[in-house]
């Protein structure tokens, strides 16, 4: 069958956002070619907000058949955080026959060259983003996410990071010319000369094991990157959350297919209740990248038992935030209460630790003592989401029930400066929605140790007194070289302070950030431009996006001959 999508409508179209793309990696400035308000949807053939959750309603009671080889059967059953039966099925696989089809089509697809990859894949991108209102209905009713974050974080943020993985993907493949005439003087004999070819080749199918909580967000980047560098991809979601990578896997084979390639260079593996299908694929010899967000001990298992792949994880770790001091308190206090409260503390960025000397922190409203400190940060956590409706469209749904479960079992580790609420939710009766908890715990006591040590991951945070600012540096250099962090955060007016905090999060790999009073947040990442992680500590063994994120999924081969 001819291509619908000829290689030059393809470059025509999205050579320009590519070169945009590769401009703001180098310079890291802001730019987003996806529109992250509502408003801007429903033109130029893109689904408005009734458009999409009409397309995300009629998925209800459907099949997803997705023209995969080796189905074997149908698998669903996914139960919305907001109570709401999804009702979609997918195919489930016989992995003996779909593995080897997934191989037939890469020939072809490493044979088209890094540019023509790239162009297909913002094609893609481009298509999910015309669907932008209907991924969003899937991601909130898969991850528990209120619309708006679902919106945001499923749609244009992750299309963001798909296209981010594309373009350094693209730098990486294009670093080492295709063709190079090499000549080399011999004296008065005649020179040596070759010409030499160089090819970027896959390493073979890509596993993405996806998340609960943010499955295009965090399934993206390991996506976009094995395609773009001529890999295959087999996408295995999480079973509470399939609805929006198969949406993905559809969209990717529709355009694979339009372009002239096998769509089964991209597939879905979904599995049946408690089939547990991860390891099987993971030690699979046909599955030589994988790409993993979840929970620390599945996260190692991995890097210790896929030894035929190259793995690529993003575990967990224990978030730290040193309270010293600041010039801005209301707006410190602000900042803190949205980062404790968004998602309801249901996401890998969230701070846990508030480290805060006993003594005190100077302010511009005077010295606050460590109870006072505490008590502001509760009660603005309180006054955030008192509003019932304000607080179902910050906190979302809570995701899952070992979420709960350790929300509840959180009040019995110390004094309790905020205990956690119940909140109804008018549209979604069955959706379990708590406020955070804040407990006080004192960094100077052993037996407080092993909860403020330990990842909480969910609406709970602990105020943590420390004996100072040096006993507060101490302890986050402890936690980040132990347990890892994604983010770490600091207030302080104190030049040794902040220099102190700089150096640990440099020497232990850590993303800080400083004095955030206004409308960034510890717990937000911008594509293009910030790092996702580091892959320097335990919480990470790779960064979204660096250029390490994406040179190991592929090779340079050579051939070269006489001239």
């Amino acid at each position: 069958m001819a291509a619908e999508l000829t290689a030059h409508q393809l470059i025509a179209q999205h050579r320009p956002t590519l070169d945009l793309a590769l401009e703001t990696i180098r310079t890291r400035a802001y730019w987003s070619p996806h529109p992250e308000h509502p408003k801007a949807y429903g033109e130029n053939g893109s689904l408005d907000t009734a458009a999409g959750k009409a397309a995300f309603d009629a998925l209800s009671g459907t099949r997803l058949d997705l023209g995969q080889p080796g189905t074997d059967g149908w698998v669903g059953g996914e139960v919305s955080p907001y109570g709401i039966e999804l009702g979609v099925e997918y195919p489930h696989a016989d992995l003996d026959v779909l593995l080897p089809a997934m191989q037939v089509g890469q020939k072809a697809w490493r044979d088209a060259g890094a540019e023509l990859r790239a162009m297909v894949c913002l094609e893609i991108l481009k298509r999910i983003a015309d669907r932008t209102m209907e991924f969003a209905q899937a991601v909130m009713h898969t991850s528990g996410q209120a619309f708006m974050m679902a919106f945001q974080a499923g749609g244009p943020h992750a299309q963001d990071r798909g296209m981010e993985a594309v373009a350094y993907a693209y730098v990486e493949q294009s670093r080492t010319p295709e063709t190079a005439e090499w000549t080399k003087p011999q004296g008065k004999r005649d020179p040596l000369a070759l010409t030499k070819r160089f090819t970027p080749v896959p390493r073979g199918i890509g596993l993405v094991v996806g998340c609960n909580t943010f499955p295009t967000w965090n399934g993206y980047p390991g996506l976009f990157a094995s395609l773009a560098t001529g890999n295959a991809v087999l996408v295995k979601p999480h079973p509470r959350a399939v609805l929006p990578l198969a949406l993905t896997v559809q969209v990717a084979r529709d355009v694979l297919t339009e372009a002239g390639f096998d769509p089964n260079l991209v597939a879905l593996a979904a599995e049946r209740p408690g089939e547990g299908i991860a390891k099987t694929l993971a030690t699979r010899p046909e599955i030589r990248i994988i790409d993993y967000t979840g929970s620390t001990a599945f996260g190692d298992w991995l890097e210790a038992n896929a030894r035929q792949a190259q793995v690529y994880t993003e575990k967990a770790g224990v978030n730290t935030v040193i309270v010293e001091s600041t010039d801005d308190y209301k707006g410190m206090l602000a900042n803190l209460a949205f980062s404790l409260s968004l998602y309801s503390g249901q996401m890998c960025t969230t701070p846990q630790n508030l480290l805060i000397p006993r003594d005190g922190i100077r302010t511009d409203q005077g010295v606050k003592s460590y109870d006072e400190v505490t008590a502001d940060v509760a009660r603005a956590v309180d006054g955030l989401l008192g509003d019932d409706a304000r607080a179902n469209a910050l906190l979302g749904a809570i995701v899952n029930p070992d979420v709960k479960a350790r929300l509840e079992a959180a009040a019995g580790l110390g004094e309790v400066a905020l205990a956690s609420r119940e909140v109804a939710h008018p549209e979604f009766p069955g959706a379990v929605v708590r406020t955070p908890v804040i407990v006080k715990l004192d960094g100077a006591k052993p037996e407080d140790e092993a909860a403020y040590t330990s990842e909480c991951f969910g609406p709970v945070s602990f105020a943590v007194a420390v004996d100072s600012a040096d006993h507060a540096v101490e302890l986050l250099r402890r936690s980040v070289r132990e347990k890892g962090a994604m983010t770490v955060g600091a207030y302080t007016t104190d030049p040794e302070v902040e220099e102190a905090v700089q150096e640990v999060c440099l020497d232990e790999a850590a993303q800080l950030s400083l004095n955030l009073t206004g409308g960034v947040y510890v717990n937000q990442t911008a594509a293009f431009s910030d790092f996702h992680g580091s892959g320097g500590n335990p919480a990470a063994n790779a960064a979204l996006c660096d250029g390490a994120f994406v040179a190991n999924r592929f090779r340079v081969v050579e051939v070269r001959r006489p001239a």
